[in-house]
């Protein structure tokens, strides 16, 4: 599997915010999906963000809705997710992925990274 690094993380108290970055190598030349997906123990991986390359369409996952934003610098291929108003349950392991879909589904994401720690305090 192709690896993405991803970078930005880091430690936040609640209501903070942070902006995730990740370039990828280009393993895949046009992926259908590139998007953020994040881990957490005991939690199901799950697509915090995601962005279908044909359309622009944005897919966000209910709990970061109205507080994180995808977005993509088309001249490099950068990734970014700018997250703000962090809560405790939004401690993970962010990583950014590309894949061929659906975009919503873990499932879909066949490149990552090593990924990005994201820990909010109280």
């Amino acid at each position: 599997q192709a690896q993405v690094a991803a970078s930005g993380g880091g430690s936040v108290q609640t209501g903070g915010s942070l902006r995730l970055s990740c370039t990828p190598s280009g393993e895949i030349d046009s992926p259908i999906c590139v998007g953020w997906l994040r881990k957490s123990p005991g939690k199901e991986r799950e697509v915090v963000a995601s962005i279908w390359t044909a359309t622009g369409g944005k897919y966000y996952s209910d709990f970061v809705k109205g507080r994180f934003t995808i977005s993509r610098d088309n001249a490099n291929d950068t990734l970014y997710l700018q997250m703000t108003s962090l809560r405790l349950d939004d401690t993970a392991m962010y990583t950014c992925a590309t894949g061929f879909g659906p975009c919503n589904l873990p499932a879909a994401y066949k490149y990552w990274g090593q990924g990005t720690q994201v820990t909010v305090s109280s």
